[in-house]
């Protein structure tokens, strides 16, 4: 799956990850400078490129906005990727990334619909604002703000308490306009919505750990170990343990009501719509556990998928064990089970058959994503622990060095905020929040070996 790494970096090279935004110094502005003679406006200053040759950079609010207050969701971004703001209870926060220190000029592009509204801008303590009007969309200046440093920049946007009471005030914002001092200054942010982007990049990024696997040995059995921190069971979280050449597996947080266990094996039929798998090359269900639900799957890829409903808990140890054996006739079986490691429980997933397929387990690895992108702004991580891998031979194999790899929205650079590594005894893995201390991908990391907690498995035990 992952090629191997360039460069290797033990445990002492991982860098501290903080999840604080930098700091800002806020100057607020006056509209408007009155000079002896002349009286020249915020606006003209913003967009006369003889009095500012600064790139200006126009952050859309279609992928870069999230409703923060009351609670995170809502549906104030249109189809066309504009922002309505129209309740002054709702808070809805701009992201995006700086590359250093500089001074910033911040102009909202957008109109009000009925009536002349205004809009509050907040970054830490200090409020800007501007009054918008049912005119065509232009820019509006707010005013300068002083980064110190590189990182992630957060610009609340809500309509002032005034507007409060009133009817028919609402105003639709399409960017977050930022004209920096420094020509030199690099913004990251999502750009446009080519490839969808809007979505998968307020989804963020996922970040990966491709386990190192003993050479030259067939191998059937994969396990591992997860523990999510207290806080960092977000709603949209996808922690999958054990991921293979065909197949992944793990727990989720679905609902604020409901988590699962999920296991899932595509058909070798490449297709979006299940629909269109040909009998031939349909994964066919052959066992599930108690309370699991089997079914077809499609959207991203397709195949066989199974899940039960599981109020599994952030603080607390779970173990996943997935089979990969052949099955002699050019079929592979493919089975899982999952349980509470402090119980010592193991409860049947699914045993799947893929057609066409003859092969032992590949690819093992671990992954760490987010599926809502209402979530997107909340960060999410998990510890992965105690890997170990065996073969065909009954002999366990443990794995202690991975992988850091990034999807397309890590390495596009449309989200920085993602991270991982190695603490100690495990490896790690984080990502959305917009924290401003990533981790460079594609390094090799090593964790400490738990040797003493090589799996003890019964396999005449074992539910089927």
């Amino acid at each position: 799956m992952d090629s191997n790494a360039a460069s290797f970096l033990t445990r002492e090279n991982v860098p501290r990850l903080l999840s604080n935004r930098p700091y800002f110094k806020i100057h607020t502005m006056n509209c408007r400078f009155v000079l002896p003679t002349l009286v020249i406006s915020l606006a003209t200053l913003l967009s006369s490129p003889g009095l500012s040759s600064a790139k200006e950079w126009s952050v859309p609010v279609g992928g870069n906005a999230f409703r923060t207050q009351p609670e995170p969701g809502g549906r104030s971004l249109r189809r066309d990727g504009t922002l309505q703001l129209r309740d002054p209870a709702e808070v809805h926060s701009v992201y995006f990334h700086v590359s250093g220190s500089d001074t910033l000029q911040l102009g909202l592009k957008g109109n009000a619909r009925n009536h002349p509204t205004t809009v509050q801008a907040s970054i830490g303590e200090t409020k800007l604002s501007c009054e918008l009007h049912p005119a065509p969309a232009k820019t509006y200046p707010l005013g300068e703000i002083e980064v110190t440093e590189a990182g992630y920049v957060r610009v609340d946007l809500q309509l002032t308490a005034a507007t409060n009471g009133q009817t028919n005030h609402s105003v639709n914002i399409a960017d977050l306009v930022v004209t920096p001092s420094n020509d030199d200054l690099q913004l990251d942010y999502i750009q446009t919505n080519d490839g969808n982007m809007f979505y998968w990049g307020r989804r963020g990024p996922s970040v990966h750990l491709g386990y190192r696997l003993p050479k030259a040995t067939d191998l059937t059995y994969a396990y591992s170990e997860i523990t999510v921190p207290d806080g960092q069971d977000q709603m949209g979280t996808y922690f999958m343990a054990n991921g293979f050449g065909e197949g992944y597996f793990g727990m989720q947080v679905n609902s604020p009501t409901e988590r699962r266990v999920l296991f899932s094996i595509w058909s070798p039929f490449r297709t979006d719509n299940p629909n269109e798998i040909p009998d031939e090359d349909r994964v066919e269900t052959l066992a599930k556990g108690d309370d699991v639900i089997a079914k077809d799957f499609g959207n991203e890829g397709s195949g066989g998928q199974s899940f039960f409903r599981y109020p599994w808990e952030a603080g607390k140890t779970y173990r996943f064990l997935t089979e990969v054996k052949p099955d002699g006739e050019g079929n592979t079986l493919y089975t899982s089970w999952f349980g509470d490691k402090a119980k010592n429980e193991w409860r049947l997933v699914a045993s799947f058959r893929r057609p066409k397929t003859d092969k032992h387990l590949t690819g093992f690895h671990s992954f760490l994503e987010n599926f809502s992108p209402e979530q997107g702004h909340l960060q999410r991580s998990a510890h992965y622990g105690n890997q170990w891998v065996c073969d065909v031979n009954g002999e366990w194999h443990e794995i202690t060095r991975a992988k850091l790899t990034g999807d397309n929205t890590a390495r596009g650079r449309h989200r920085l905020d993602y991270a991982g590594g190695s603490q100690d005894d495990h490896f790690f893995l984080k990502n959305c929040g917009f924290f401003s201390d990533s981790v460079a991908l594609d390094q090799l990391f090593e964790r400490e070996s738990t040797a003493d907690q090589q799996p003890a498995i019964d396999w005449d035990q074992l539910p089927r």
